[in-house]
């Protein structure tokens, strides 16, 4: 039985360690690929430390673990005290059950609890932002407290109690003798608690993703965000240091653990405080001094706080601009693209004379936008979501019309994206990017004379190689297109015959991808998908050596449009104008249409000589085919915002067809 059990225990850590030793090892992959090694290098390092967002991002997860770790971890010593000096067995029970219910608690049902109490209390005091780094604050203490409390308790339990009673009958007080004594008895716990707390604070998402404010986006939402596009090995460096440092910390905290490390501190504490109390006995006078330079050292750390404050809401504040934008949308000067946000806050500068912060927040989706903003718990002065979330916030009133004489460089935008279906008077919107869904395929893998139509999703000779979407309106949408239906129909008969088709698809699927079509195109792994044209681009790119990708678009397609608006909660409307129109500027245009590799609606691009060249032959024939005709096809096929009644019945199809 040894050697099946020394088996048995090497397949559990190779399956715990291997995707860890993985993104280790690609951390140092010379190419953008994160399936194929190409060779080690240093680079995706060296990008690592050249975002700024990312480690702005780095920077306010350590300020809020260290800060949640730190209140948590006094608050929870000073809890674990008062549990243990409980009598009454039915209120030590009771609140040994109150401290567990946030570990017990699902972490989404936290988040959205926090966050609608938040939003409560913000509009109980008139607020017009509810959530910020506060809020977020308060949560992370909230669910790290009980794990403080957890690894205090047993410390406590564990000592003797004679120690502190001993300490007293020598003349130290009962604050005194807590902190000479029982401290260091409780020490390894409270460190391990503190540990926790901040590893805990470190990694979570869930909560904080409700509870994100605008300007303060930590590292998990970042890299959540980052999923628009493909999340690049930088990502896989940081999260190796991350790892190194977690590492150092467990380590840190088993040796704490250790037996003979506490006995030898016991040891050295007893003998600490038997010396102090001896001389405090002898000599009254020091103890005295001690006592008048501790209460001048608080007066003056209170005094010294209080200026602080007073000097930090007391200065002049630099007007803020408030961005929502999605992840990975915008040239944000790594991998030696430039820098927009930098670039419209010196072009602000020389333009009005005023200096101006921006604070860049990133969503994943749509639906994710909607819901932070309707909900009034934050707010943002430019958002740029896709064309029938517009519709929607246009419609319900979420929108302000745009005045274009602060935006003359609206003039760049093509007659063929205004008048759009989503914003028929030009009112309430700025065409950002468009793009279209179309089918890559694997030249090395797919026959030529198979591609050109939807059928290639559905060929029995690709069987087992097809990747399909994983979100039911995309998904649904190819059958749509293949079926000759409209996409935007109502009629529960089509959405069946949809169904049918994507049911009769289902044995040749090997699996429904969203981000994931990246790593398994460039990998060679799949030999078909369907996803979106500038994405296309990306893969391309990572794959150069190693797979013969190819793209099409079926002359039935979704086509969409992404558009820069001013949401009704904006606050400073005239700089959200002039971001907008700096967006519109050639330079901050042409570097968003590289670094995004989507379609540019803005003629100073697409008649550009030198983005022409950067991007390609094959990338302008294929962004920029026909652009007289792009209104007509993408009011024909463009997705409409649909009624809630019907989401709620494709959603039901869709599960359907998972379940099946």
């Amino acid at each position: 039985m040894k050697p099946m059990a020394k088996v048995y225990t090497a397949l559990i850590m190779l399956f715990l360690f291997a995707p860890i030793v993985i993104l280790l090892v690609f951390s140092f992959n010379a190419s953008k690929s994160l399936s194929v090694f190409s060779g080690g290098s240093l680079y995706w390092y060296r990008e690592l430390f050249r975002d700024a967002e990312t480690l702005g991002a780095v920077r306010n997860t350590l300020l809020l673990a260290l800060c949640a770790a730190a209140i948590s971890t006094v608050m929870g010593t000073a809890a674990a005290l008062g549990i243990q000096r409980l009598r009454n067995k039915a209120i030590r029970a009771a609140m040994d059950t109150v401290t567990n219910i946030p570990m017990i608690n699902p972490d989404i049902i936290t988040g959205i609890s926090l966050m609608l109490m938040f939003v409560f209390v913000g509009r109980l005091f008139g607020a017009a932002t509810s959530l910020n780094f506060w809020t977020m604050l308060i949560a992370h203490v909230t669910f790290c407290l009980p794990y403080v409390i957890l690894q205090v308790l047993p410390k406590l339990q564990q000592m003797d109690r004679s120690l502190p009673e001993a300490a007293m009958d020598l003349g130290c007080t009962p604050l005194r003798a807590f902190i000479k004594v029982e401290i260091p008895e409780i020490m390894p716990g409270v460190i391990t608690g503190a540990i926790m707390a901040f590893t805990l604070s470190l990694d979570d998402f869930v909560i904080s993703y409700f509870t994100a404010g605008n300007g303060f986006q930590t590292l998990p939402i970042r890299i959540y965000n980052m999923t628009k596009k493909t999340v690049t090995p930088k990502m896989y460096a940081l999260s190796t240091i991350i790892f190194f440092t977690i590492l150092a910390l467990l380590i840190m905290t088993n040796l704490l653990d250790n037996p003979n490390y506490a006995e030898a501190r016991r040891d050295k504490a007893a003998k600490r405080t038997a010396a102090l109390d001896a001389a405090e006995s002898a000599h009254e006078t020091p103890r005295k001094n001690r006592k008048a330079r501790r209460l001048a050292f608080g007066i003056g750390a209170v005094l010294a706080v209080g200026m602080a404050i007073v000097l930090v809401v007391g200065a002049p504040k630099k007007p803020v601009l408030n961005v929502y934008n999605w992840g990975e949308y915008i040239s944000d000067g790594s991998e030696d693209s430039f820098d927009v946000i930098q670039g419209f806050k010196d072009w602000y500068l020389d333009n009005y004379g005023t200096e101006i912060d921006v604070n860049y927040t990133t969503f994943s989706s749509n639906e994710d936008m909607y819901a932070k903003i309707s909900s009034g718990a934050v707010s943002y002065d430019v958002i740029i979501p896709s064309d029938y979330m517009i519709a929607r916030m246009a419609q319900e009133g979420m929108l302000l019309p745009l005045n274009f004489d602060n935006i003359p460089n609206y003039e760049y935008i093509g007659e063929s994206f205004r008048g759009l279906y989503y914003d028929p008077d030009n009112v309430y919107s700025v065409p950002y990017t468009y793009s279209f869904v179309g089918v890559i395929w694997d030249a090395e893998q797919v026959d030529e004379a198979d591609t050109g139509d939807w059928d290639l999703m559905w060929n029995e000779k690709y069987r087992g190689n097809i990747l399909q979407f994983n979100n039911s309106r995309d998904a649904f949408g190819t059958a749509f297109y293949k079926l000759g239906l409209d996409v935007n129909s109502s009629d529960p008969k089509d959405w069946i015959s949809a169904l049918n088709e994507l049911k009769q698809q289902q044995p040749l699927i090997k699996s429904y991808v969203m981000d994931e079509v990246y790593n398994m195109m460039e990998s060679g792994e799949a030999a078909v998908a369907v996803y979106y044209a500038g994405d296309y681009f990306t893969m391309l790119d990572a794959a150069a050596d190693t797979v013969d990708l190819r793209f099409y678009v079926p002359e039935r397609t979704n086509y969409f449009v992404d558009a820069m608006c001013i949401p009704s909660c904006c606050r400073e409307k005239e700089l959200a104008e002039a971001f907008i129109n700096y967006m519109l500027e050639e330079e901050a245009a042409v570097a968003n249409a590289e670094y995004i590799m989507y379609g540019c609606p803005n003629s100073l691009v697409y008649e550009s000589e030198d983005y022409a060249e950067e991007m390609g032959e094959e990338a302008m024939e294929i962004l920029y085919p026909d652009l007289e005709s792009f209104a007509e096809k993408y009011n024909e096929f463009a997705y409409r915002n649909l009624d809630s009644d019907m989401l709620g019945y494709i959603n039901t199809l869709w599960e359907e067809l998972k379940i099946n």
